[in-house]
C-alpha cells in the first residue's frame, strides 16, 4: 500500500480528526509508514480557521506517538508550510528554527492578496479565469523565492478544486507559462511535486495536479513524486491510492518518494 505523505489531524484548525485515528486507519489499510502533516499558515487571520500550529506542542506529541506506534508503523512527522511571498524573512527563520525536527515539509499556495480560492469571494472578485492566473502567477513567484523552505510542492492546482466550473475553465495548456517555470524551478533546486488524490474525492476526476502537469513534468525531468490524500478525515485517508498509481504509472513514473530527516527514499509504485 503506498504511504500517505500528506493528512490533517486535530493539530489542523479545520480538522477534529483525533492522530490516533488517522494512524489506526493507516495501519488497517497495511500501510508501512504515514507522514501527519498539519497545517500551518501564518498570517492567515482572515480565514474563519485557525491555521497557525503550536509547533512545540505538535513536536511533542508526535514524537510520543512515533515511539508508541514504533512497532506497527513508521510514523513521519510532517508540516504543511503555507507560502505567502512577504512572509520570505518568517519562513527562512522557521525553517532555520524547525526544520530539522521535520521528516518532511510540503509547501502550499493557499492564498492570493488575503483571500483563499476556498470561499466564493476570491471567485467574485476575480472571476474564474483571471483568479486561475493570480493564483499560478502567485505560486510561482512563491516557488521561486521559498523553494529552499520545503521538500514538496502540494497540490499545485489547489484553486482549480474550488473554481465556480472546477476544471472545467482549465487546461495546463492555458496556464503553462505560469506552470512550467514552476515545475522547472521544483527540477533545478530537487524539489518534488506532490500528487494530491484530494482531486478524486472533490469530483474532479483526477488527483492535483491532474495528468497533463504530471505529464509535464516528467518530460522536463522531475523524477520526484510524493503522493497525499491530504485527508481531514480517516475514511479519506489513502483515497483512490490505485487510481493514482496506474496514472503515475502511465505518465511514466517508476517512484515515488517518502522523506526520512528531509532526504527523499524512493519506493516502487
Amino acid at each position: 500500500m503506498i504511504c500517505d505523505c500528506h493528512l490533517h489531524t486535530e493539530f489542523s484548525g479545520d480538522s477534529n480528526t483525533p492522530v490516533r485515528l488517522q494512524i489506526e486507519k493507516a495501519i488497517g489499510l497495511g500501510m508501512k509508514e504515514l507522514c501527519i502533516t498539519d497545517h500551518h499558515d501564518y498570517d492567515s487571520g482572515f480565514c474563519d480557521d485557525n491555521f497557525i500550529l503550536d509547533v512545540p506542542a505538535y513536536l511533542e506529541a508526535l514524537r510520543k506517538l512515533k515511539e508508541e506506534y514504533k512497532n506497527r508503523i513508521r510514523l513521519n512527522i510532517g508540516i504543511e508550510l503555507g507560502l505567502q511571498a512577504h512572509l520570505h524573512a518568517y519562513l527562512h527563520q522557521f525553517i532555520a528554527r524547525y526544520g530539522s525536527s521535520f521528516d518532511f515539509i510540503i509547501g502550499s499556495s493557499h492564498f492570493v492578496k488575503r483571500m483563499d480560492p476556498y470561499d466564493s469571494e476570491f471567485w467574485d472578485t476575480y472571476g474564474e479565469v483571471p483568479g486561475l492566473e493570480a493564483f499560478f502567477k502567485a505560486s510561482l513567484t512563491r516557488a521561486q523565492h521559498l523553494y529552499d523552505c520545503f521538500d514538496s510542492f502540494g497540490h499545485l492546482d489547489y484553486a482549480v478544486r474550488y473554481a465556480p466550473h472546477q476544471n472545467g475553465f482549465f487546461s495546463y495548456q492555458q496556464f503553462g507559462q505560469w506552470i512550467d517555470p514552476l515545475l522547472k524551478t521544483l527540477i533545478d533546486h530537487g524539489k518534488a511535486l506532490e500528487c494530491n488524490t484530494g482531486g478524486f474525492k472533490y469530483g474532479l476526476n483526477q488527483p492535483n495536479p491532474g495528468k497533463d502537469i504530471l505529464l509535464r513534468y516528467r518530460e522536463m525531468g522531475g523524477e520526484l513524486i510524493t503522493i497525499g490524500s491530504d485527508a481531514h478525515t480517516p475514511e479519506y485517508l489513502g483515497f483512490s491510492f490505485q487510481r493514482c498509481r496506474d496514472l503515475l504509472t502511465e505518465c511514466g513514473f517508476k517512484y515515488y518518494a517518502v522523506f526520512h530527516q528531509r532526504i527523499p527514499k524512493m519506493e516502487a509504485l
